[in-house]
């Protein structure tokens, strides 16, 4: 099977059963995601798919051939990383590092889906841009687990990189 994986071309011989998140870590050598759960209720394994944020413990890898996959390796690197690195650093909204990668992901996706227009359970407006509210940043989050509980830095850092004030 071939796959696009952080822009690079990827060649791997897998069973079909294999999970996409499988495939990164255990064939590609890609562990910046984790593997929490491997039954896609904590978020640890988030990565994007042509820009759609997804558990990846959740999909199979020959589901995505023909797709965009983005992992944490490809979002930013360690002499220019992604603004939402940066802020998870100013912020603080790491702190055991194990969810981050997936917060980071799911961050960057809803990020994305609120520009576009995407609302959500608790969006007030069905059309236009959304605003991130505390409550639209939580609820769009919620898949994304914390034992930590970094959760108030974790919005600090999406609210900063969304422009708002943090």
């Amino acid at each position: 099977m071939h796959f696009t994986i952080n822009g690079q071309k990827y060649e791997a011989d897998v069973d079909v059963r294999t999970s996409l998140l499988d495939l990164l870590r255990e064939h590609l050598g890609l562990t910046g995601s984790k593997k929490g759960c491997d039954h896609g209720q904590c978020g640890a394994c988030t990565v994007l798919v042509n820009g759609r944020r997804i558990n990846s413990c959740l999909t199979l890898a020959v589901m995505h051939e023909d797709d965009e996959v983005t992992t944490i390796e490809g979002l930013g690197t360690p002499d220019k990383l992604h603004p939402l690195q940066a802020a998870f650093v100013k912020h603080d909204g790491f702190q055991c590092g194990y969810c981050t990668p997936g917060q980071i992901c799911s961050a960057a996706g809803m990020l994305d889906e609120a520009k576009k227009g995407w609302p959500s359970h608790v969006s007030e407006r069905l059309e236009g841009e959304v605003e991130l509210t505390d409550a639209e940043i939580s609820e769009r989050m919620s898949g994304n687990l914390c034992r930590c509980s970094a959760y108030p830095n974790i919005v600090d850092a999406i609210r900063e990189v969304a422009g708002e004030d943090a």
